[in-house]
């Protein structure tokens, strides 16, 4: 709707200095409406971070055992936990929910390390980014918690565990 009345305005203005300022100030717009969505998206982060840290609290005293490769008992995880189409759909999805405008750094290469839980259901929790970019942290953290398919969870004797997850991020800005 926004782009339908932008251009009947651009297109009935017959000045060229005016048209270059109609454009300019669309431009601005959505640069602002990028940037609203980016901080509704960092609120939306650090409300489910804070429900899972309440959470942590709340269940201090249960132990929750994360999988790996041993669960209860010393037993194998039969099955890891696996997202639909494998580790490079995981990494396209991740690529395309990036909101790179949000990341703000002088060197060209970014790395972070992702930790996250699949849990027993297939969704993920406790995702946390370390790496030495702030910004490409929480963006990264922000793209996961985004991902809109579940994982397959990681199974021990049939059923299902949650399971600790780790991947690697790097990405070129330019």
């Amino acid at each position: 709707m926004l782009n339908t009345e932008f251009k009947k305005k651009f297109d009935a203005e017959t000045n060229t200095l005016t048209k270059a300022a109609i454009k300019q100030d669309y431009l601005l717009f959505m640069k602002k409406m990028d940037s609203i969505e980016n901080v509704a998206m960092i609120g939306a982060l650090l409300k489910v971070k804070n429900l899972e840290d309440l959470k942590k609290i709340n269940h201090r005293g249960d132990k929750v055992e994360l999988s790996n490769t041993q669960s209860k008992g010393g037993s194998a995880v039969s099955k890891n936990a696996d997202y639909p189409g494998g580790i490079n759909a995981l990494r396209q999805e991740i690529a395309q929910i990036f909101y790179t405008p949000g990341v703000y750094s002088e060197s060209k290469t970014i790395k972070a390390n992702v930790d996250f839980i699949v849990e027993k259901d297939g969704s993920i929790s406790n995702v946390n980014a370390q790496g030495d970019n702030f910004t490409f942290n929480r963006q990264a953290e922000i793209a996961l918690y985004s991902i809109p398919e579940k994982f397959s969870p990681a199974t021990v004797n049939g059923e299902s565990v949650r399971f600790s997850f780790k991947l690697p991020l790097t990405m070129n800005i330019e």
